[in-house]
């Protein structure tokens, strides 16, 4: 019902799809009442309808939102509790005398103590405002409380489960006509296809689209950092045409990656959630991850994907688009099964390992020649051990093909072994030093996001060979680049190091 929904062909069924949908609710009820077995309905791919929960160890920061938000419909799931030595060693900072029954006893009832101090209060929202009143860093708060490993159970309204989470809005597309299949989409046509409308939304608007990318996600057991931790502030609707709107989010500067710039979107197929994306990028290449939730895979799917890659294009100047080995099925078998190597190979991504290239070759020819041939799972878990990429025709063609920004972060633990006795106080404090003597940067006015930012990157401009030969407008720009990481979006960020073609050879030779 919900795909239909999505994809209504006319205002009569979508009237009734609304109807219907709304009946569910009820009729779990109903099912619960005779005592139904409703186990099957807590499964990944159906879990989140209306009158079911969902138990799940969310995060410290979905914890915290989901108290703020949803406190009555919380508890903790008690039957999943393992972690009694951390409780044992972390609670006694909000219940006094516990460690005399703790450090001692065999066989400690964490819950009566947790209920005598909790007193009428849900204890769930009990435990995290004592959290929140540690005077100590979000992170360290997190930390501390994720290796509790509560299970938290949420017993969700109708407007978060997937049945009934919609979006207003006044346009409804109807599909009275056959839907856009992959063969019917060129990916270099879509990316070079006119500009995508975009405007930004309040902070209200904002704060109104990351609760519902965050009831999406948590209710399908899954978090995404871009919904987790989204700037509110920094929103962007664009639409994409034929009733779809994608919802796109950075974070702020103290949750941001110290390389990669990071997006993340929501999109919307007439009103439902359909689908969400994730985007780190570096200069001109962006990692991208698609998920299409698994109602909606029947629909038009690479339609939708390639509109995404444009509104990034058009947004981050991105024009090489690589996809990581488990997007395409390497330890994730519905990868396999979905035979989702084929889906993004037909749009024009290639392997980037030759093997594997030789490989994809050889399964075309079969397939040229008989017309009845399928590429078989054994072949396809071959197939997927290796990244793909796609590149814009004429741009940057093979640089990024051994590109891993891993390999950055393991070159700078392989030199701080080296160099600096593993101590990273040690090559922080003189990578640091180096990179402000070479760029003749001044912090004076910094801001402290912009100085975590100079931390970061110093580390990675400290192990450039030729620096200290780069041109005076060159190590301004990199001044200028180191900024950008802590300011505002990362969108500027991204830009100015596409312009900085010394910067991008470097670290494209760093981690190949």
């Amino acid at each position: 019902m919900l795909f239909f929904r999505a994809y209504p062909s006319s205002n009569r069924v979508l009237s009734q799809l609304d109807q219907g949908l709304k009946k569910f609710q009820s009729r779990v009820a109903q099912l619960r009442d005779e005592d139904v077995d409703l186990a099957a309905l807590d499964e990944p791919e159906v879990s989140g309808m209306a009158g079911t929960t969902v138990t799940s160890n969310f995060s410290y920061a979905v914890v915290r939102w989901l108290v703020a938000k949803y406190p009555s419909q919380l508890s903790i799931d008690w039957e999943w509790f393992e972690e009694e030595d951390r409780f044992g060693a972390t609670m006694p900072r909000f219940m006094p005398l516990l460690e005399d029954d703790s450090m001692v006893e065999a066989h400690v009832p964490f819950r009566d103590w947790l209920r005598a101090a909790a007193g009428r209060q849900n204890e769930l929202r009990w435990i995290i405002d004592r959290f929140e009143s540690l005077e100590i860093s979000d992170k360290a708060k997190a930390e501390l409380y994720d290796s509790l490993k509560l299970h938290v159970t949420w017993k969700f309204g109708f407007r978060s489960s997937r049945t009934g989470s919609k979006m207003p809005t006044r346009q409804i597309f109807f599909h009275d006509k056959p839907l856009i299949q992959r063969r019917d989409i060129s990916l270099v046509a879509e990316l070079n296809s006119p500009s995508i409308p975009v405007q930004k939304l309040s902070r209200a608007q904002g704060e109104k689209i990351l609760d519902m990318a965050r009831e999406t996600s948590a209710v399908r057991y899954r978090e995404l950092h871009g919904f987790t931790y989204g700037d509110a502030r920094r929103v962007l609707k664009a639409d994409l045409g034929r009733g779809t709107e994608m919802f796109l989010m950075g974070v702020p500067p103290e949750n941001r990656l110290p390389l990669r710039a990071y997006h993340a979107a929501l999109v919307f197929k007439n009103s439902i959630p359909v689908a969400y994306f994730e985007g780190l990028s570096i200069c001109e290449r962006m990692e991208s991850g698609f998920n299409l939730y698994y109602t909606f895979r029947e629909g038009e799917t690479a339609w939708l994907y390639a509109r995404i890659l444009r509104l990034m294009r058009q947004l981050l100047g991105v024009t090489v688009s690589s996809i990581d080995p488990y997007q395409v099925g390497h330890e994730n078998e519905e990868g396999i099964e979905s035979g989702a190597f084929w889906f993004y190979r037909k749009l024009g991504f290639r392997p980037v390992r030759p093997e594997l290239m030789k490989l994809t070759q050889s399964e075309e020819r079969k397939m040229t020649n008989d017309r009845g041939y399928r590429t078989s799972a054994r072949t396809l878990r071959k197939l997927a051990a290796g990244h793909m990429l796609f590149e814009l025709p004429g741009v940057s063609t093979g640089k990024w093909d051994c590109f891993q920004v891993r390999n950055i972060g393991l070159a700078v633990q392989h030199r701080m072994a080296r160099d600096f006795n593993s101590n990273p106080r040690e090559i922080r404090e003189y990578s640091l030093q180096f990179v402000q003597r070479v760029l003749k940067i001044k912090t004076d006015r910094w801001a402290d996001d912009e100085r975590e930012g100079l931390q970061n990157l110093s580390l990675v401009l400290g192990m450039i060979p030729e620096i200290e030969k780069w041109s005076l407008n060159e190590k301004e720009m990199a001044a200028r680049i180191i900024r950008a990481k802590g300011d505002g979006d990362e969108d500027g960020y991204l830009k100015l190091m596409q312009k900085h073609m010394k910067l991008r050879d470097a670290l494209i030779s760093l981690g190949s």
